[in-house]
C-alpha cells in the first residue's frame, strides 16, 4: 500500500479522498490555493502544500508546483479527484514520469476515452451499443451533408474534445446543417481550441443513465449497477438516483455485463463510468469518464461498497476485494447537488458562510466542505454540499430526502436547497417519468411563467 498520497484537487471530492485514506491508514498531503488556505481538507489533512494564487491556472492547473510538491513531502502516490487535471493523459504520463502512482487509469485510457470520436470507435470495438452516427471526425459540410442521408435527421453536430454541452448543435433538417455544423465548430474551437466535430443522430427525449465499472490489474472487472442522472440543467447534473426508477433487473443486468466486458477488454485499470441515453428500451453509449464520478455516493449506498478505497487498493496493485456475484442491491439512494447559486437564475453566490446546518438522521449523509465562517471563494465550480439520502425503497428514499432538506440550512447567500425542495415534490420526480428535457422545458419553463 502506498505510504503517503497527495490530493491535487478541492472542495467535497479532496475531504472524500482523505476519508478514505485515513480509513485506509494512509498519510495525505492536499494541495491548495491561496483562497483556499482555510478549507477543510486543508484543516484535516496530515500536511498541506500552498501551490499558487486563487486562479485555477495558478494553482489546481499548476503541473510543475502539484508534482515539486509531491516530491518535498516525500510522496508515492497523487489522487486527481474529480475536475481540474483528474482526465488530463499528459498530467498522468508526467505522474508516472516522476515515479509516482496516478491512482486512476492508464494515460492512453484518458487520451483515448477522452476524444469522443476515439471513444466510440473503442465503444464499438468493445460491442457497445452506438447512436447512429458518423464513423470518425467529419471535417468539412460537404462531408456532413452526405453522412447526414445515411444517420437521418434531426442530427446532433458534436465537438470531439471537451463537454458540458458546448461544440453541440441540432439540426433538424438538412436546410439547419450549414449552420450547426458552422457553429458547432466555431464554439468547439473557443471553448477547448479544438474545431474537431462529429454527428450523431439527436434523440429527442432520452434519459441519461451511467453504469459503474471498476477493473483491477488482475483481470478482474465488475460493475456496481447504474445511476440515473437525467435531472439536468444545460447537461449539468442536479439530482441523481440508483438504481433507475424505470430500468428492470433484467435491463440492469444486461447493459451492466455489457460495460463491464467493454471494460475489461480494453485492459482498464481503476473506476470509470460508461454513460448511456436511453430511450424506448435501447440504450445508446455516449462517452466513457475515466476517475471517480461526483455522483460515486448513491452507488455506495446501495452496494455498501467503498468506490475510492477500492480505486486506491487497485492503483497499489491490489485485487478487487469483491467479484461480480458478490454485488448486490440493497434500498435505494438519491443524491442533490447544493450549489451557492440563485435557485432561480442559477447566479453564483460565493460569500462567506455564517450558518451551517447539515441535515441529519437514519440514512442521511452530506459531503460538504463547509463550516460557519468559512468563505466560499469566487474562483471555482459552485458546488458546495452534496446531500446524499438512502432509503428501503424509493417512495421511502424520497420522504426522507424530503425532511433532510427541510432540515438543511446554509445562509446568508442563496443556495439551490430551495429548488430541490421544490423538486422532490414533482410529479415527474415522484413517479419517475422525467427525461433530461424535463427539468429545463417543463419543471424550470413553468415556474418562469409564473
Amino acid at each position: 500500500m502506498f505510504k503517503k498520497i497527495l490530493i491535487a484537487n478541492r472542495g467535497d471530492i479532496a475531504l472524500r479522498v482523505l476519508r478514505a485514506c485515513k480509513e485506509l491508514g494512509i498519510p495525505t498531503v492536499i494541495v491548495h490555493s491561496t483562497a483556499d488556505a482555510n478549507s477543510m481538507p486543508v484543516r484535516l489533512a496530515d500536511e498541506s502544500v500552498c501551490i499558487g494564487g486563487a486562479p485555477a491556472s495558478e494553482s489546481y492547473l499548476n503541473i510543475p508546483a502539484i508534482l515539486t510538491a509531491a516530491a518535498i513531502t516525500g510522496c508515492d502516490a497523487l489522487h486527481p479527484g474529480v475536475g481540474f487535471l483528474a482526465e488530463n493523459a499528459d498530467f498522468a504520463e508526467m505522474v508516472k514520469a516522476h515515479g509516482l502512482t496516478f491512482i486512476g487509469p492508464e494515460p492512453h485510457h484518458i487520451r483515448s476515452m477522452g476524444d469522443k470520436v476515439e471513444a466510440k470507435i473503442t465503444a464499438a470495438k468493445g460491442g457497445l451499443p452506438l447512436v447512429p452516427g458518423s464513423p470518425g471526425a467529419v471535417h468539412t459540410l460537404e462531408e456532413a451533408q452526405t453522412l447526414s442521408k445515411d444517420i437521418g435527421f434531426p442530427l446532433l453536430v458534436k465537438a470531439a474534445s471537451g463537454g458540458g454541452g458546448r461544440g453541440m448543435k441540432v439540426a433538424n433538417t438538412a436546410d439547419d446543417l450549414a449552420e450547426a455544423f458552422s457553429s458547432a465548430r466555431s464554439e468547439a474551437k473557443a471553448a477547448f481550441g479544438d474545431d474537431t466535430v462529429y454527428l450523431e443522430r439527436y434523440l429527442d427525449n432520452p434519459r441519461h443513465i451511467e453504469i459503474q465499472v471498476i477493473a483491477d490489474a488482475h483481470g478482474n472487472t465488475a460493475h456496481l449497477g447504474e445511476r440515473e442522472c437525467s435531472v439536468q440543467r444545460r447537461h449539468q447534473k442536479l439530482f441523481e438516483e440508483a438504481p433507475s426508477p424505470v430500468l428492470t433487473e433484467a435491463q440492469r443486468a444486461d447493459i451492466g455485463a455489457v460495460a463491464a466486458k467493454a471494460t475489461a477488454e480494453m485492459g482498464y485499470l481503476g473506476v470509470g463510468t460508461m454513460e448511456f441515453l436511453y430511450q424506448d428500451g435501447e440504450f445508446y453509449f455516449i462517452e466513457m469518464n475515466t476517475r471517480i464520478q461526483v455522483e460515486h455516493p448513491i452507488t455506495e449506498e446501495i452496494t455498501g461498497i467503498d468506490l475510492v478505497q477500492e480505486q486506491i487498493k487497485v492503483a497499489a496493485g491490489e485485487k478487487l476485494s469483491f467479484s461480480q456475484e458478490d454485488v448486490t442491491f440493497t434500498g435505494h439512494a438519491i443524491e442533490c447537488r447544493i450549489n451557492a447559486e440563485h435557485p432561480e437564475t442559477f447566479m453564483p453566490m460565493p460569500g462567506k458562510v455564517a450558518t451551517f446546518h447539515p441535515s441529519g438522521g437514519t440514512g442521511i449523509r452530506i459531503e460538504s466542505p463547509l463550516y460557519a465562517g468559512y468563505s466560499i471563494p469566487p474562483h471555482y465550480d459552485s458546488l458546495i454540499a452534496k446531500l446524499i439520502v438512502y432509503g428501503r425503497d424509493r417512495d421511502h428514499c424520497l420522504a426522507r430526502l424530503r425532511q433532510a432538506l427541510d432540515e438543511f440550512i446554509i445562509g446568508p447567500m442563496p443556495t439551490t436547497l430551495d429548488l430541490h425542495k421544490k423538486l422532490v415534490n414533482a410529479d415527474a420526480i415522484k413517479d419517475g417519468s422525467y427525461t433530461i428535457k424535463w427539468l429545463e422545458e417543463e419543471f424550470l419553463a413553468k415556474a418562469e411563467e409564473q
